[in-house]
Formats: structure tokens, C-alpha cells, sequence
């Protein structure tokens, strides 16, 4: 293997130190769906949002690591489902030469902090494209959300973290 990553960052943890890259950001799945269309056009009802948010992360080697930040929005007028929003955006990431509690906190921190703002767009896009007013994704602080997650990993009795776990959410 090679001592170059694909974005040219050195990749040899002992010739550089610790080091963090954002390898790829891509989209790994998009939905959009308005079931009561063209009938809910019509409707004059105060809409209802529920927004859910997970995260998984999936060891690719050693030093890479697939994250995937996933939002579903949904919204309802009334009893009817006006629309279902959901985006699951992915990156890799290769994080080298740091201990397993660094590793922890940046998959479970920085990488959905980096995804986080390519989700909020493209949820705004799918919205206004379905014929509905724009929708923005306020901030989320995925610190507070990674340290709820670890307190109910201590309430478990279990310490795997991110790197070691198979992929589940945890936000």
C-alpha cells in the first residue's frame, strides 16, 4: 500500500504524527416522497414536522472509517402525511496514529459536524422542489448528542465506542 491517501494527505502515522482526513463525502441514499399528492396542495392545515436523526459507523481498515449521518423529516397536515423527507449523506474518513477514545469523540463529533451541512441542503432542495415552503435544518450540537451517548453506554455497562461497534445510531 501506498504512503498517499486519495486526497494526497500522508498517510504514514509514524512520518507525520496523528493525523484526521476527510477522504470522500458522498450521498448514499435519497428519498422524497408526497403520498397525498395532488390533494394535499390543497389542504390549509398548520403542518407538523417530526425530525429523526441517527448516525452509524462502519470500519472500512485499520485507519478508515465510513460514517453516515441519516435525517428523516416528515411532515403532516393534519392526519395526512404531506411529505417524507429522508437522506442518508456518508463520508470516509481516515483517522491515524490517535488513541481509541480520540478516535471515538471525532466519529462520533467532527464527522457528522463536516456531513451535517451537506444534509441541511439537500433536505432544503428536496422540500422546495416538492412543492413545499423551504425547510431548514437548525444547527445541531452533536457534542451534547455524543455525550448523551456515552452516559447510556455507561448505563449499559459498555464501552465498545464508535470504532468497535457494529453500526448502529447513536444520536
Amino acid at each position: 500500500m501506498s504512503d498517499e491517501t486519495t486526497n494526497g494527505a500522508i498517510a504514514s502515522a509514524e512520518a507525520a504524527g496523528p493525523a484526521f482526513t476527510v477522504e470522500k463525502i458522498y450521498v448514499k441514499d435519497v428519498s422524497f416522497e408526497v403520498p397525498g399528492a395532488p390533494a394535499i396542495y390543497t389542504e390549509n392545515v398548520q403542518p407538523e414536522l417530526q425530525l429523526n436523526l441517527n448516525q452509524r459507523v462502519q470500519r472500512l481498515g485499520e485507519n478508515a472509517f465510513e460514517v453516515v449521518l441519516g435525517v428523516t423529516l416528515t411532515c403532516k397536515a393534519g392526519d395526512k402525511t404531506a411529505y417524507v423527507a429522508e437522506v442518508q449523506q456518508a463520508g470516509i474518513f481516515g483517522l491515524m496514529g490517535l488513541d481509541p477514545q480520540a478516535v471515538d469523540v471525532l466519529l462520533g463529533t467532527q464527522c457528522p459536524n463536516i456531513l451535517f451541512p451537506y444534509v441541511r441542503q439537500i433536505v432544503s432542495d428536496l422540500v422546495q422542489a416538492g412543492g413545499f415552503p423551504p425547510f431548514f435544518l437548525q444547527p445541531i450540537n452533536f457534542e451534547a448528542l455524543y455525550a448523551e451517548s456515552l452516559r447510556q453506554r455507561a448505563a449499559q455497562g459498555g464501552d465498545a465506542g464508535l470504532a468497535n461497534s457494529e453500526p448502529a445510531g447513536n444520536a
